[in-house]
């Protein structure tokens, strides 16, 4: 069974309002197992909303729209619908019989103009709702459906809930379906896909999605279906077996664990520690690795040294190292990182030092050079040079990601 939803609102096209409501509906029929084969948003205009339902209904077997089923002269889905389907509006004495008892309760005045959300699909069943004064409307015709439902999110899902799931849920076969989550650091979304193509275009079950997710991280997901729970997960586990031995040691969670929580748990499991230095950062790898509660286990502290003064005083860096080198390079990273494990005493340590832009690059050390020190007791201080690129958030946000995973790699070994 395919479904289609369709978000109904000038407002959604705009950049103040976003719809949650599709990704609400879109969980929802997955879980019934009703595929979502298009999405659209559109205006509130009568004669789009009519052909826009009638190409839905062409497609699908199933049609959901939201909201334009207030009152105001602008919600006008119900008319819409009415005119796709060539069926007549009539009262519903249920849903008129709800407006006044809504508004009486209230104590507020009922108006005329609120008879327009007591108008009904001749055609169609009427759907309660609880929360507000739009009511839905289940349609059924030449062997589709159509699902008219209210714009505001708790309204909406209540409605969903009680009244349009369980219909759904009766025509559709039982389906059991899995999802298993690859979570991957150090490679980019193409570098991942041609690693993984070959293997999961040899299956239509799981379907594979990869998705860069928060950048530079990338995940894909295997989404598969049985005839049990146990069968359906089964199926995904295997492709992400298959695929996670290609990829090796990029993959860093099955579980959906961020990678501060993987690097927080390895140090844990070794009982060591980790210090911190940062500058083009400026504590945003502190602050990641302090988002889980317990990261006191293995984060001793660190040292937000912006200005070279600080680096100095703070960290001992040397003047001549900076007067030599400047402050992004791989010598000032490994001072930064000496000097931090150093002071807190740990047994490990980790230094960023770059240029997040936009300004203060040059021809010889351009906007997004980054450095990153990665310090081990009695193991000595090992530095990586980095290219970035993007904005100043994309460059900070990839050198904090990135240096965590440097830190993996060397806690497995690597």
């Amino acid at each position: 069974m395919l479904a289609e939803i369709l978000a109904v609102g000038s407002e959604l096209l705009g950049f103040t309002r976003l719809d949650t409501n599709s990704l609400f509906l879109t969980r929802e029929l997955l879980a019934l197992g009703i595929a979502v084969q298009r999405k659209t948003v559109l205006p509130d205009d009568a004669q789009a909303l009519s052909a826009a339902i009638r190409a839905a209904l062409a497609r699908s077997d199933v049609v959901l729209c939201t909201g334009g089923l207030g009152p105001t002269e602008d919600d006008r889905t119900v008319a819409a619908a009415a005119e796709a389907l060539g069926v007549a509006l009539v009262p519903d004495v249920a849903a008129t019989r709800h407006l006044r008892q809504w508004f009486r309760r209230r104590h507020r005045p009922f108006r005329d103009m609120q008879l327009r959300q007591a108008r009904r699909l001749a055609s169609a069943a009427w759907l309660p709702n609880p929360l507000g004064t739009a009511s839905g409307q289940w349609c059924e015709q030449n062997g589709k459906i159509l699902v008219l439902l209210p714009g505001p999110p708790p309204e909406l899902e209540t409605m969903f809930a009680a009244s349009v799931r369980p219909r759904l849920k009766v025509r559709v076969p039982v389906i059991a379906r899995a999802v298993r989550v690859l979570s991957t650091a150090g490679l980019g979304e193409g570098e991942v896909d041609a690693l993984a193509a070959p293997i999961y275009r040899q299956t239509l079950n799981p379907v594979t999605t990869i998705l860069a997710t928060a950048a530079p991280q990338v995940e894909l997901h295997f989404q598969a279906t049985g005839t049990t729970p146990a069968s359906a997960q089964a199926r995904a586990d295997r492709l992400a077996r298959r695929i996670e031995r290609k990829l090796g040691l990029a993959v860093f969670s099955r579980e959906q664990q961020t990678l501060p929580e993987v690097v927080g748990n390895l140090l844990r499991e070794r009982r060591q520690t980790l210090a911190l230095a940062e500058s083009c950062t400026g504590g945003m790898l502190a602050e990641r690795l302090t988002t889980a509660a317990g990261a006191s286990d293995f984060f001793l502290g660190g040292v937000v040294s912006y200005a070279n003064q600080a680096k100095q005083d703070l960290l001992g860096v040397r003047p001549a190292t900076l007067a030599r080198y400047g402050a992004v390079s791989a010598a000032t990273a490994r001072e930064m990182a000496d000097g931090a494990r150093e002071r807190f005493a740990s047994d490990w340590s980790l230094a960023i030092t770059g240029i997040a832009g936009p300004g203060g690059g040059s021809a010889r050390k351009p906007v997004g050079t980054v450095f990153i020190a990665l310090g081990r007791r009695g193991k000595g201080t090992e530095t990586f040079p980095y290219r970035f690129y993007g904005d100043r958030d994309r460059i900070r946000r990839f050198s904090a990601q990135t240096a965590l995973n440097c830190l993996r790699l060397a806690l497995l070994g690597r």
